[in-house]
């Protein structure tokens, strides 16, 4: 008999993966409790459900304090929590704490989260199993003379990269033996300042690379499967701006030997649930080669592209897994059809060089029709925070083939009216009109058809960057003991990098 899933889980996390999430436990029965900050607690999509308040707006007191996530767990009887993305999907103090208080973490075992955070072991470990990575130090560099003579052994250019960072901070390029040390030490700089350590490692600089992730799903019982890739190549600051699968830029034998290869070193590393395995396509002249960058232990703001393509609900499968569940698929039950791609709707300016616009959405008419997905948390009249993420929804079609894709979101970004926020869709438009992007000739340095292009001659990488009641809300009460971690829960350092600020999903 299989083991019975949850009646209750939080969802420690806001605004559209709150929703998907929500929509997946009402399929399954299961009463959703979204963890909210003061700042969402009058949001469309609280309307007429259970809350418990975290504190004030700023994440750092509400959805990226580990304590009060987990006590509002306890307090409001959820047994299992569900992180979405973001914030603290990947903080293996959250799922220790998670289990030491007796709620189910939805995600990896905190030990997986915890190697994976560290990006020298996680490389380590990918090779190990098999993967590809980019050729660069073996750990973390040891001083000056050490990375002078990695650099010397791997050629310029390099990239410093810092051993527990992420948003592109603690990243530093140097083209020539002349500006290693210059590097070097700024990327110490940045990587102390924002992360409170200074350990830095080097690659390769693959410069005129796609982005290509695959997605991953494991099971406690050690099976793996994949579920094709996608290319994720269309970028700003880090920051993904369309997603699409299959990718154009690569042919089937690589696509399928890679895809194998990422379902099987997941299992090797003892992976549970959704994961995204992100890889770089070297176009190296002897032959095109997807090389391991990092393993994102969550749930992927485009998995909807995975989902379009396979027929799979994802978020279904992870409170399946989550529970005790054996994964319902094998690699030979998961088929994949037609073109999909996924543009992300942002309440930001592109003419302003991107700047953020919290606001009122005055309007708010989204597209629908065959073959076109719209997940989203907002209605007109929803206010824009100026705390969080700028993400307002995602446009998601599926066509015959690529070209169809392309007309079917000119389509849907056409007849998708917002007012009162600028938006990216002007952007969306003038990308997917584009002739680069038509023929898929464009790579990580530039946005085709937008007339952004990333430096090529600096050393410093670019950085990412009230209505109706609820049913019922909770507010954590003073009462309840504060939890606090054990001491085997303090142990290591992967988790506080990942802690430290609220970083957007990539």
């Amino acid at each position: 008999m299989a083991p019975p899933l949850f009646h209750r889980i939080l969802i420690a996390n806001r605004g559209e993966v709150a929703v998907r999430v929500a929509r997946a436990c009402d399929t399954l029965g299961i009463t959703p409790v979204f963890a909210v900050s003061e700042a969402d607690r009058a949001a469309p999509y609280t309307r007429d459900r259970e809350i418990v308040v975290l504190g004030p707006g700023r994440a750092a007191h509400s959805y990226l304090d580990v304590e009060r996530v987990v006590q509002a767990a306890v307090q409001s009887r959820c047994s299992a929590l569900h992180p979405g993305w973001g914030f603290l999907s990947e903080n293996p103090l959250l799922a220790t704490l998670c289990a030491q208080h007796g709620v189910t973490f939805i995600g990896p075992p905190p030990q997986v989260t915890q190697l994976m955070g560290s990006k020298t072991r996680a490389k380590a470990a990918m090779r190990a199993a098999g993967m590809n990575v980019i050729p660069g130090s073996l750990g973390v560099l040891s001083g000056i003379e050490d990375a002078k003579r990695v650099a010397a052994e791997i050629g310029f250019p390099v990239l410093f990269k810092a051993e527990n960072g992420g948003g592109g901070r603690g990243m530093r390029i140097a083209r020539a033996a002349d500006q290693v040390e210059t590097a070097y030490t700024e990327a110490q700089a940045e990587a102390r300042a924002a992360f409170g350590g200074d350990r830095v490692f080097l690659e390769r600089l693959i410069e005129d690379g796609r982005h290509v992730e695959i997605q991953i799903f494991a099971d406690r019982y050690g099976h793996a499967v994949h579920l094709g890739e996608r290319d994720c190549t269309v970028q700003r600051n880090h920051q993904k701006l369309i997603e699409e699968s299959p990718s154009p830029a690569i042919d089937n034998d690589l696509r399928v030997a890679t895809c194998t290869a990422a379902a099987r070193a997941a299992a090797r590393v003892g992976y549970v649930g959704a994961g995204t395995m992100e890889l770089l396509l070297d176009p190296d002249p002897s032959g095109h080669v997807l090389r391991f960058m990092e393993l994102n232990c969550r749930l992927q703001v485009e998995h909807t592209v995975s989902e379009e393509r396979t027929g799979k609900d994802l978020v279904i499968a992870q409170i399946e897994v989550a529970a005790g569940r054996p994964l319902a698929w094998t690699q030979d039950t998961i088929t994949m059809s037609g073109h999909v791609i996924e543009c992300r709707i942002n309440a930001e300016d592109p003419s302003a060089n991107f700047a953020p616009a919290p606001g009122t959405v005055t309007a708010w008419q989204p597209p629908s029709g065959p073959g076109i997905r719209v997940d989203t948390h907002v209605e007109a009249g929803y206010v824009v925070p100026p705390f969080y993420d700028s993400l307002l929804a995602k446009v998601i079609v599926k066509g015959a083939d690529r070209a169809d894709a392309i007309e079917r979101m000119l389509g849907a970004l056409g007849a998708f009216h917002v007012a009162g926020v600028p938006t990216t869709i002007p952007m969306h438009l003038a990308i997917l009109r584009s002739e680069a992007f038509r023929t898929g000739r464009y790579d990580t340095r530039s946005i085709p058809g937008w007339g952004f292009q990333r430096p090529h001659g600096g050393e410093r990488a670019l950085p990412r960057k009230a209505r109706d009641r609820p049913l019922a809300v909770f507010a954590l009460r003073g009462q309840v003991p504060k939890l606090k971690p054990s001491p085997s829960a303090r142990t290591g350092t992967a988790y506080t990098a990942r802690a430290a600020r609220c970083r957007p999903d990539r």
